[in-house]
This record gives structure tokens, C-alpha cells and sequence, in this order.
């Protein structure tokens, strides 16, 4: 047996205080018990506002709020139409190959031209050294305009992927999967670089963020299994975390460390913003 007070009786007591079956489970507990309650509040893995790194006109949404989004899912569109005509160009001319395929080909008709001519002017002498020389320089000279386009191409490709990159900055896609909770502009506004235009969590995995005394911070590794106790409507509710993180170093004023607790949160049942309890022993 063990002694404890009616959880009835301490429910009437503080029926006006928020945090009345807290008090009832603080109570509830063998004389002499030597484990303390400490709380905190919960967070998602991620809490994430986006903004464009250009300025622009909005001309599309393409999510509502509440929706949940994959990771790289576009969200929002800026005007980007004079971007899409550049990259085109830049495509267009990227693209083109034929200079340098009539370069290749010529090239190797020299050097078929000159083998050729080479063997005949040492066997006979039917073909001047001046028209070897010539196609030898010829030669030469196809060679470095071959290098010249390779080179070129390669500069074109680099000035086809800065204009693309110029068209995606203006679309605002989503770096988590997750939910969009709140999209500020509205079509037809413009939107300033840098401004906040959509709001979205990730809610999947919850953080308990709370505050312990040093000399319990101690005890506890990373890594180990806690229960938590929520706040919920319908009453506590209990899940099991693990323990992610224990600050290396306490707060001066207060003396007290920062602790984070990770559970797992399947839909989004739990509400983040809402309070959480753990119990550890001294």
C-alpha cells in the first residue's frame, strides 16, 4: 500500500487551474518517492519560413493552406516568362552542334588529305613542298578552331545553367515534406527578395524542449528512452521519446541545462506548442 490522496478530491481543488490531472499524477506517488517532474514545451523537427532570393510578381499558388507537401514540391511561382526566353536562347544556342561537327569533319578529311600527300611526295615528286606545308598548316589550324569550339560549348553549357538557375529562383518549392501553414502573398502583389511568403512544418518526429538542473543532467545519455507526459484535451496522454540531446554546458543565472526529447508523431496527432512532463530521478 501506499499513501496517496483521492484523485477526486485533488481534481475539486484545482478545478480552475489548467493543469488539474498534472496535479493529480504529480500527487499520486508513493511516500518517500524521490523522482521530480520537470516541464516543457513541444515543437516540431522543423518550423521552417521561406522566402524567394529575388524579387518578383506572383502569378500562381499553387498549394492552400493545411496541405501536406513532398520535399522539391513547387509551392509558388513568380513571374519568370522573360527568364524562360533566355534560357531558351541560351538552350538553342548550347545545342547547336554544327560548327563543331563540320569542324570534326573537315579535319578528318585533312588528315586523310595530308597522309595521302605525304606519300606521295616521298615517293615521288609530283606533289611540291609548298602544298604540303599548306595542308600541314591547314591541318594545324583545324585543330586549334576544334579546341576553340570545344572550349566555346563548354562556356555556353555554363551560360544555359546560369539562365535556368535565373528562371528557378523565381519558383518557391519546398526543401522538406511537410505542411504549408500559412502562403502571405497574393497573386497579383509583388513580393520583395528576402520576405517571408510561406510558412510550413514538419511535424512527423516532435521535440520536447525543457530545462533541467545540472546536477540531474548528469544522469542522463543520449540516446536513452523517456517517458513523456502530454497535454491533451481528452486528458494525459503518454508517449515514449528518446533523448537527443543534453546541453554540454548549464545556464549561468539559472544553473539549469537544456534538454531535448524526440517522439514520434504519426499524422501529426500530437499538437505541437502544447506542454510535456517528464519524471527523473535525482
Amino acid at each position: 500500500m501506499h499513501n496517496a490522496l483521492p484523485c477526486h478530491l485533488l481534481q475539486a481543488l484545482a478545478k480552475r487551474a489548467r493543469w488539474s490531472l498534472w496535479l493529480c499524477l504529480a500527487l499520486w506517488l508513493p511516500v518517500g518517492s524521490s523522482a521530480k517532474s520537470y516541464s516543457g514545451l513541444v515543437y516540431p523537427l522543423h518550423d521552417i519560413t521561406l522566402s524567394a532570393s529575388v524579387s518578383g510578381l506572383v502569378v500562381k499558388r499553387l498549394v492552400r493552406p493545411g496541405r501536406e507537401v513532398k520535399a522539391n514540391q513547387l509551392l509558388l511561382r513568380l513571374d519568370d516568362r522573360l527568364q524562360i526566353i533566355e534560357s531558351n536562347r541560351r538552350r538553342v544556342i548550347f545545342e547547336d552542334q554544327s560548327e563543331l561537327q563540320a569542324t570534326r569533319d573537315r579535319l578528318r578529311i585533312l588528315d586523310m588529305l595530308l597522309l595521302d600527300t605525304r606519300t606521295v611526295f616521298d615517293r615521288t615528286d609530283s606533289v611540291s613542298k609548298d602544298e604540303l606545308l599548306r595542308l600541314e598548316a591547314e591541318q594545324l589550324a583545324s585543330q586549334g578552331r576544334l579546341a576553340q569550339l570545344v572550349e566555346q560549348k563548354k562556356r555556353e553549357q555554363l551560360e544555359y545553367e546560369s539562365a535556368e538557375g535565373e528562371r528557378l529562383q523565381r519558383h518557391i518549392t519546398a526543401p522538406i515534406s511537410g505542411v504549408v501553414t500559412k502562403i502571405i502573398p497574393q497573386v497579383g502583389e509583388w513580393a520583395k527578395a528576402g520576405d517571408p511568403m510561406l510558412h510550413m512544418v514538419d511535424a512527423s518526429v516532435a521535440i520536447l524542449r525543457l530545462a533541467v538542473p545540472h546536477t540531474v543532467a548528469g544522469a542522463l545519455k543520449v540516446g536513452a528512452k523517456q517517458l513523456i507526459v502530454l497535454e491533451s484535451d481528452g486528458g494525459a496522454v503518454e508517449v515514449t521519446g528518446v533523448i537527443k540531446f543534453v546541453s554540454p554546458v548549464a545556464d549561468a543565472a539559472s544553473g539549469l541545462v537544456q534538454l531535448e526529447v524526440n517522439f514520434k508523431n504519426p499524422g501529426s496527432r500530437i499538437k505541437t506548442g502544447i506542454k510535456g512532463m517528464i519524471d527523473i530521478a535525482p
